[in-house]
């Protein structure tokens, strides 16, 4: 195995749960968000040599993510995704424990958001400091902040919403 090899191995290991975890959040379906995962470490190590090291690696390979969930969803016709998302929920949620019924539940909220927050959510769910979403998404920190209360009261009506139903 050549250097590059294991430098991928690496970035792979430590950063393809957050990415899923993005591309399920824009997608709401579990093989579309494995499709983009691949598709997006492809373009990760097409593009490996191209890295500056002027940003976090995890930085760069969000936005890489990022824009290949945004061309997937402009690309897909959304109408009939839309149509088949709550019938794979409902499938799924018959499935899970009570704790996974609640974590669907969430991405069923989250998909309901629209694409720039989805990103910001998702990366505030995987912990990433605020100074670096705030660089991915290209806001400054302090509208990041109030755009991340903004999203949280937004999920928690959605979410609140669900439950009652």
């Amino acid at each position: 195995m050549n250097d590059k090899d294991a430098a991928f191995r690496q970035i792979f290991e430590s950063n393809s749960k957050k990415i899923f975890r993005l591309c399920l959040g824009y997608t709401g379906d579990e093989d579309a968000a494995h499709d983009l995962l691949q598709e997006t470490f492809v373009k990760v190590w097409q593009n490996l040599d191209k890295f500056r090291n002027t940003a976090l690696i995890s930085t760069w390979i969000y936005r890489i993510a990022v824009n290949t969930c945004l061309t997937y969803l402009r690309s897909e016709k959304r109408q009939a995704k839309e149509e088949l998302t709550p019938q794979l929920a409902e499938t799924r949620k018959e499935d899970l424990s009570e704790k996974n019924e609640q974590v669907a539940l969430l991405y069923k909220c989250i998909a309901k958001l629209e694409e720039s927050e989805r990103i910001i959510i998702t990366m505030v769910l995987d912990e990433l400091p605020y100074p670096e979403i705030a660089e991915i998404s290209g806001i400054s920190e302090g509208n990041l902040r109030v755009k991340i209360h903004r999203i949280k009261q937004k999920l928690t009506d959605l979410y609140n919403h669900y439950e009652r139903l």
